[in-house]
Formats: C-alpha cells, sequence, structure tokens
C-alpha cells in the first residue's frame, strides 16, 4: 500500500497509511512537512463558498502558490492540482477567477503538472449537492435558468487522481504532462438541469417538481440565505453567478484517455448510493 500524507486542519481520526499533518495552505511549516519526500503532490485543498469574496483570493491563489513553493523546496516534481470547470469562465465569478489564476500558477512553476477540472461532485459526506437531495424529499427542487452541466462521483475522481500520480502507469509521461482534463460520469452531453433534478428525485422515491428560476429570482434568495444563515449561507450572490451560466458540460476535447482512466459509477446507480448512504446517516 501507498503511503498517504495528508494536510488537514482539523484533527483526524486514524487511518492505515495515511499521516496526517495538522495545518493549513497558510502554514508553510506545514506544507514542507507535507511535501518532504513525496514522490508526488495532489492539491486538492481550495475554498468554494464565502460570504466574502476577498477570501477565495487568500486560499485558492495564494494557498497554490505555496503549495508550489513548498513542492519546488522539496524537490517534487510531480503536481496534480484539482481546479475546476469554473475556471473555463473567470468573468462569471470570484470563486472562477481564483481558480483560473491558481491554474496560470501551475503552468508556470516549472513543475510536471497535469490540472484536473471537476464538474459538480457528489457521493457520501458531500454537503454541497446534499441541498438538492433534501430539497427532492420535499417535492420541489428549484433550478437556475435552463441549462446543462456533467456530474462526477467522488470515488471516481479519486481513482483518477491516484492513477495521474501512479508511476507505473505506461502512458504517464506522454499522455497526462502538461494537460488540463475535464472528467465526467461518461453521460455525453451531461445532464440538463431538469434531468438531474429528476433522477435525484428519483433516488430519494418522490416525484418531483423543478422550475427554473429567473438570475433575480436566485440573487433574492441569495439575500434570504444570508439573512438566515449568515456566513455559513450555501447560496451567495458569487455563487448565482456562476449557476446561471447555461453550459458547464465537460468538454470533449478535455477527455481522459480511456486507456488511463475511464469512469465506473453511472449517473443514476450513482445518485441512487448516495441516497441510500445519506438515509444511512440519518441525512435524510
Amino acid at each position: 500500500m501507498d503511503r498517504v500524507r495528508a494536510l488537514a486542519r482539523r484533527e483526524q481520526e486514524q487511518r492505515d497509511g495515511v499521516e496526517w499533518v495538522a495545518g493549513s495552505l497558510a502554514d508553510e511549516s506545514a506544507l514542507a512537512e507535507l511535501a518532504q519526500g513525496a514522490g508526488a503532490l495532489i492539491h486538492i485543498a481550495g475554498l468554494t463558498n464565502t460570504p466574502d469574496p476577498a477570501d477565495f483570493q487568500a486560499a485558492n491563489v495564494a494557498g497554490t502558490a505555496n503549495v508550489i513553493s513548498a513542492a519546488k523546496q522539496a524537490r517534487v516534481k510531480r503536481l496534480v492540482f484539482v481546479s475546476s470547470l469554473a475556471a473555463r469562465e473567470p468573468q462569471l465569478s470570484r470563486y472562477g477567477a481564483s481558480k483560473a489564476q491558481a491554474e496560470e500558477l501551475v503552468k508556470s512553476s516549472g513543475l510536471d503538472w497535469t490540472i484536473v477540472r471537476p464538474p459538480a461532485v457528489y457521493g457520501p459526506r458531500d454537503t454541497e449537492i446534499f441541498d438538492l437531495f433534501r430539497a427532492a424529499r420535499l417535492g420541489i427542487v428549484p433550478l437556475p435558468p435552463g441549462g446543462a452541466t456533467s456530474i462526477i462521483h467522488v470515488d471516481d475522481l479519486a481513482r483518477l487522481l491516484l492513477r495521474l500520480v501512479d508511476p507505473t502507469a505506461s502512458l504517464l509521461e506522454d499522455t497526462t504532462s502538461r494537460k488540463i482534463y475535464e472528467p465526467d460520469d461518461g453521460r455525453e452531453g451531461g445532464w440538463s438541469h431538469k434531468e438531474l433534478a429528476h433522477a435525484i428525485g428519483q433516488s430519494v422515491g418522490r416525484r418531483i417538481i423543478a422550475p427554473h428560476l429567473p438570475r433575480t429570482v436566485l440573487r433574492g434568495a441569495a439575500g434570504i440565505d444570508r439573512l438566515f444563515r449568515g456566513d455559513r449561507a450555501k447560496l451567495t450572490i458569487d455563487r448565482v453567478g456562476y449557476m446561471c451560466h447555461p453550459n458547464w458540460v465537460a468538454r470533449f476535447d478535455r477527455q481522459v484517455p480511456e486507456a488511463l482512466w475511464s469512469p465506473q459509477i453511472e449517473g443514476e446507480a450513482g445518485l441512487a448510493a448516495t441516497a441510500e448512504w445519506y438515509r444511512g446517516a440519518g441525512w435524510l
């Protein structure tokens, strides 16, 4: 079994093969410990939502710069950076802009890099898409204006990231070096918003209503969410910016080569298993 050293801001349970390093992306000594002797770094950590858009710069841009610096000081050559499809349209949100800036840092780092732009990630323990499952249980899933998105199960994404740092992969060097990939669940054309909402409804055993809401209504809802949940609000003005974009489908020309990786968890089955996990954990 490969040994893994992982950065964590909070105390974690012990796991076989995992050495936890306490710290954050702003902690240079923790990052130095993380990188020391490593064969590769996978940079997953980042900020996806915040009431203060300025936080994106500190977490996603400065944090990535710190990871790159730690890799260089420890002479780690391989870096896999988990970005976001939002980086394709940086003008839509501060989040997307921060991920696009972080990508530029990775590209100019001089390291052997691969950038992965996942679409919507779902699976056990996820708290973001969970809100859609909870809404589906109530029979109504409000949607942004019409559009389509790709999705990927967290287990499939994890397999890809491990594959990208596997030194035994015969195609690794020629295929992955200095490439940007947009993986998904293998569904051609992605999911329309309504298709995904009804699939989530089916996973929780409910027929649902899925109305499309205009941008103005979503912005108003973001204000209400902030009023009631404060800094814990899930729907922010920044998030509304990229939610209303019509195309978050993984692009064909950014597919991961099939010889290297392919998704194993089809959407309907993955959503059903995720709903079952939520029920077992008492979330639904």
